[in-house]
């Protein structure tokens, strides 16, 4: 009979706690050292950081445009991903890792000696280590999709061949109203051809096949630009209305409230769930993203097909 498994996500996963709880998506958080030096492990949202005075979204995003250089963030060391991970492994559990993009992070590197030495120690453990090669919500829904996936009866196995013969297909579609966090850290693949003509623009952003943002159009207001997303979505997505979508923002709640309610009037999903941008991937992406997160055809390389669905998008909506 096959083990029941354990989906453990790196902490980077932006999935707040109730989406957690819903899906059943355990998570290894990271490490995240404030300016004054003070380092903090085990939290994911603002849920879970109750004990630190002041720990809400709009402190943390304030705080962060004053000293955008002083927060810092580092993947759970292997020692203690190999610790989360037998505390399953004794329990009988299989487990499936799921880390920030290895573009991004040395955590799947971390992940995998973890993995090695569980091996030699609990020979019948069952661990499989996926490199999502996305970030934030955009992993996030990977898990979530190996929830359903699980519920369905599907085993570790085959839940780990779907998920990493998928993981490419996970499209994000939104605007980062302030590139240069994501530049600062690597993040972003053509930030040079976009700074200094962002004003009075949306720059859309869209995942490469390595989990990096290169930016593929820029819109004229957001009136505009929610059309445009739309309208890419729809190209580049498939079969919408059965999907569970995810919005991330940062600071853009009020527009990630809009964005939901045409999403939903547009495709009538299964769902779509509001997630904020946490302060372990908040440090890297800065305030101003809002992104919606869903599945559609595999992304291409050098986002060719993906430029040429967004400058359609952008025709279909400029004539309209």
């Amino acid at each position: 009979m096959e083990k029941k498994f354990v989906i453990l996500c790196d902490g980077s996963c932006d999935l707040t706690r109730e989406l957690r709880e819903k899906y059943d998506i355990e998570y290894m958080a990271g490490v995240f050292s404030y300016p004054d030096g003070f380092e903090e492990v085990g939290f994911l949202d603002w849920a879970d950081c109750q004990h630190i005075p002041n720990c809400t979204s709009e402190i943390f995003y304030e705080q962060l445009k004053k000293n955008p250089t002083g927060f810092k963030t580092a993947p759970v060391s292997p020692q203690a991903c190999y610790r989360e991970i037998e505390k399953y492994v004794k329990q009988g559990y299989g487990v499936m890792t799921l880390s920030l993009s290895q573009a991004l992070s040395g955590a799947y590197s971390f992940v995998l000696m973890a993995k090695q030495n569980i091996e030699k120690n609990y020979p019948d453990a069952e661990v499989y280590c996926i490199d999502s090669r996305r970030y934030a919500c955009a992993i996030g829904l990977l898990a979530i999709h190996a929830s359903m996936l699980r519920s369905e009866g599907k085993s570790l196995k085959e839940t780990v061949d779907y998920i990493e013969a998928n993981k490419i297909r996970f499209h994000q579609a939104g605007w980062v109203d302030d590139l240069s966090y994501l530049a600062k850290q690597g993040r972003l693949t053509n930030s040079k051809a976009f700074f200094g003509s962002l004003i009075g623009l949306k720059p859309i952003g869209e995942l490469d096949s390595n989990g990096l943002t290169t930016i593929i159009a820029k819109v004229k207001g957001e009136k505009l630009a929610f059309k445009v997303l739309l309208s890419y979505m729809e190209l580049v997505g498939e079969d919408l209305g059965n999907q569970v979508i995810v919005i991330s923002q940062s600071n853009r709640r009020k527009q990630a409230e809009i964005y939901k309610r045409m999403i939903e009037e547009r495709f009538h999903p299964e769902a779509v769930y509001i997630s904020d941008v946490f302060p372990l991937t908040g440090v890297n992406v800065g305030p101003g993203l809002m992104a919606a997160y869903f599945m559609g055809k595999p992304i291409t390389e050098g986002l060719v097909a993906e430029t040429e669905a967004i400058n359609k998008a952008i025709e279909l909506n400029s004539k309209a």
